[in-house]
């Protein structure tokens, strides 16, 4: 789940990790009043989208008196913003942060991911805040500092202090980096994050450091966790099929494609993706039912796959375990048959009553097209279409 900058930020001062003083307004007519309370000469305008890249899009604007600020929050609020994140589509701006500006000596990243190679928390520092971190990773690899942490031990001062001392940074403000760091591997740890990314992080004049930026990934299998988090989500900013699909317990994200997919677990949706791509065909979504679909779900999974216009094909890639077949193919010509399903439906399943799910799909006097196999299943829905 992702939260706005706003939120992020509200978190990070539970942690103590020092951001900077703002107040979010969803009005123009509250922009001034705000600039006026935080007190400083100059304000930034930020709009709150799921986004980076805000700024590009003219979605971050400096206000030099309260009268700018409520100009520029009349100019973002309502727009819609597009950002090399969001895509031609652009995201509406419902909320702007006013926020304290100042006078920034240098900006920083700092961001703390999940290493899949080591299976490890890993914090990554540069001094190239403010760009994107794969833009930097491709141009100036040797820019990025990695430390993996051994989650046992946390991050403790020798190891932020070892990070801190690569960034450069004068005394003033290394004393205020290393707790930094330490509370925010806190924050991703008790907050169960994916991902924790602060770009940039900026030292100012006065030897401040201050996280200007902050976004959030938090593990969806953890939120039963943080009621308080779940509160945060906004919906606005997610695609209605994937929060109608979540309503249901299915795991389902919107691709390019033409071919519906529908899979029980990641691994296998993965390669489902896969093999349609080698077959020559492009999926149009990742659906997930699960290992406990029941017959409910697997209709409302056609649903949510039958409400993109573009899809013209379905695949059907089951791996018979904890969802039998059986269910499986009467969940299957339930759904069909309930939704009046015109586009060609491709089935190929194995496991746990395979034979009694294929009589079933034989039986119910549909025009389903069994495969062989997932190629020749890829292979089938590919022809299909064609």
């Amino acid at each position: 789940m992702k939260i706005h900058e706003y939120q992020a930020k509200e978190v990070l001062r539970k942690y103590k990790v020092p951001v900077p003083n703002g107040i979010v307004i969803d009005n123009k007519s509250s922009a001034a009043k705000a600039a006026k309370d935080i007190g400083t000469p100059v304000t930034v305008v930020k709009a709150q989208i799921h986004a980076g890249g805000r700024g590009k899009g003219g979605g971050v604007k400096l206000a030099k008196s309260p009268k700018d600020a409520e100009k520029f929050a009349g100019d973002i609020l309502g727009m819609t913003l597009v950002t090399p994140q969001t895509g031609p589509e652009g995201r509406l701006v419902k909320k702007v942060l006013i926020e304290e500006g100042m006078e920034i000596a240098k900006e920083l990243y700092l961001g703390i991911v999940i290493d899949r190679e080591s299976s490890l928390p890993l914090i990554m520092a540069s001094e190239a805040g403010g760009m994107e971190i794969e833009e930097v990773a491709e141009a100036t690899p040797e820019k990025i500092i990695k430390e993996t942490v051994d989650p046992i031990i946390g991050v403790k001062p020798y190891l932020a202090r070892k990070i801190a001392f690569k960034l450069n940074i004068s005394p003033e403000a290394m004393k205020v980096m290393i707790p930094l760091i330490i509370n925010l591997y806190e924050c991703f740890k008790k907050e169960d994050c994916s991902m924790l990314e602060i770009n940039p992080l900026v030292v100012t004049k006065d030897h401040r450091v201050l996280c200007l930026d902050a976004k959030f990934d938090i593990d969806d299998n953890a939120l039963h966790r943080h009621k308080d988090t779940v509160a945060y989500r906004d919906l606005d900013e997610e695609d209605p099929m994937e929060v109608d699909a979540s309503s249901f317990k299915l795991n389902y994200i919107k691709l390019e494609g033409n071919i519906g997919c529908m899979v029980n677990g990641a691994g296998l949706a993965m390669a489902t993706m896969d093999i349609i791509k080698l077959s020559g065909g492009q999926p149009a979504n990742f659906l997930d039912v699960g290992g406990g679909a029941n017959e409910e779900m697997i209709e409302n999974g056609f649903r949510i796959l039958l409400s993109d216009p573009n899809v013209k094909a379905i695949f059907i890639n089951i791996f018979g375990g904890i969802l039998r077949c059986d269910i499986l193919a009467r969940g299957v010509v339930s759904a069909a048959k309930k939704l009046n399903v015109k586009v060609p439906i491709v089935v190929r399943m194995e496991g746990t009553n395979m034979e009694e799910g294929h009589e079933i799909l034989k039986s119910s006097q549909m025009n389903f097209i069994v495969g062989d196999g997932m190629k020749d299943a890829a292979q089938k829905v590919v022809k299909a279409i064609q």
